[in-house]
């Protein structure tokens, strides 16, 4: 029995459906089959055994989904009696009708199919003998689509309902899928984030450190210099951490997201590691959107982190261009660089980490990012990022 359900769907079990409808065929038999009587001649009068037989089919509509098979026999042999004893034809065929189509929606098409055919055989029974008028083999076809029209109805009933819970399903699991591709996504951006965060961070507390330990015991004023740098280069990476993480636990309430406007702010943290950048911009500066702006960041943070890791120089670069369609950053310097030959985002998968992370920034907003070695000496990064011209 089918439990009780409610905001707008079923409020009653499927057996008070049942119920219900036994009833209303019940009653329906009783006060229209003396009618259709009246207009059939030569058949046998309504009476107590007449309305016996129409309870009896009616009745056991009550058990169709439990047993839809045992309900279409006793149905079939209460109105194979009815007709062979001569009474009208009338509403008791109904509950026929009814009977094959409940077989037909709830069993296999096979299963469903043999009890049709053995209902209908039993069924043709009044066609050759009744007390009533007998069509014989002229009423075949008549008789038939009693069967063969609530069967074909059932199956196709049955058949769409299959197809619709097929396909609930599939929409179910690509949901499923989609949810956690995105959270897959998510978990790669955050990771992403975090690299670069505590790479930078790390890379540049690396330098100071060295340059301490080596002014330590010389000119200890001056390594005090390098090791405030540490502190505060420390407290800004945590800081930026605190806002990435911080927004995996709230969800969609983000804190602002770096941008090219907090670059002066990282040069000066990188001249404090001994790596001087030298900031330019081309053009008139306007705001971006939110993830082109990120992105142009992350790429000049990444960059200058591997110079100040691998380059060996003390100086580098950084142009910021402005275009009606896009911005462009480089990074460009005087030193050793990191990889061999020119790297471009689009057709290329090597390198380390930080410059896969650049890859996916630029490519995932359309964008091309260029890395490679100079014509006379050094190394340069460059980022193309598309951006809707400004109106």
């Amino acid at each position: 029995m089918t439990a009780m359900r409610w905001n707008g769907r079923r409020v009653w079990p499927d057996a008070v459906d049942d119920a219900v409808l036994a009833l209303a065929l019940l009653g329906f038999g009783q006060l229209a089959t003396g009618l259709a009587g009246a207009n059939q001649p030569g058949s046998r009068p309504v009476d107590a055994v007449c309305r016996v037989l129409i309870a009896v089919a009616a009745l056991a509509l009550v058990g169709r989904r439990r047993a839809p098979v045992a309900v279409l026999a006793v149905v079939t042999v209460a109105t194979t009696t009815y007709l062979v004893l001569g009474y009208p034809y009338g509403p008791i065929l109904l509950t026929f009708l009814v009977a094959v189509f409940t077989v037909a929606l709830r069993l296999p098409v096979r299963p469903a199919a043999l009890a049709t055919v053995g209902a209908f055989v039993v069924l043709l029974a009044h066609v050759f003998w009744s007390r009533g008028p007998a069509p014989g083999w002229t009423g075949v076809l008549p008789a038939s689509a009693w069967a063969v029209v609530p069967f074909a109805a059932g199956v196709v009933v049955r058949v769409n309902r299959e197809a619709a819970a097929r396909s609930r399903a599939e929409q179910a699991r690509d949901r499923v899928a989609q949810a956690r591709r995105q959270a897959d996504e998510e978990r790669l951006r955050i990771a992403q984030e975090v690299h670069d965060v505590v790479g930078h961070g790390l890379a540049a507390i690396s330098m100071q450190a060295e340059i301490a330990l080596h002014l330590l015991p010389k000119r200890p004023e001056q390594a005090e210099v390098a090791l405030t740098a540490i502190g505060r280069t420390s407290r800004e990476a945590l800081d930026e951490l605190r806002v990435t993480l911080g927004a995996v636990r709230r969800g969609a309430e983000r804190e602002p997201v770096p941008g090219l406007a907090r670059l002066p702010a990282l040069c000066d943290r990188l001249a404090g590691a001994g790596l001087a950048v030298d900031l330019r911009r081309d053009g008139e500066p306007r705001e971006l959107p939110a993830a082109v702006d990120l992105a142009a960041y992350r790429v000049v943070q990444e960059a200058l982190t591997n110079v100040l890791r691998h380059a060996g120089v003390a100086r580098a670069e950084v142009t910021v261009g402005y275009r009606p369609d896009e911005v462009t950053v480089e990074v460009t310097d005087r030193g050793v660089g990191v990889p061999a030959g020119p790297v471009d985002a689009a057709d290329e998968d090597g390198g380390g980490h930080g410059l896969a992370g650049m890859r996916e920034r630029v490519a995932a907003l359309g964008g091309r990012l260029a890395i490679g070695p100079r014509p006379d000496g050094g190394f340069r990064v460059r980022a193309r990022l598309p951006v809707e011209p400004s109106t």
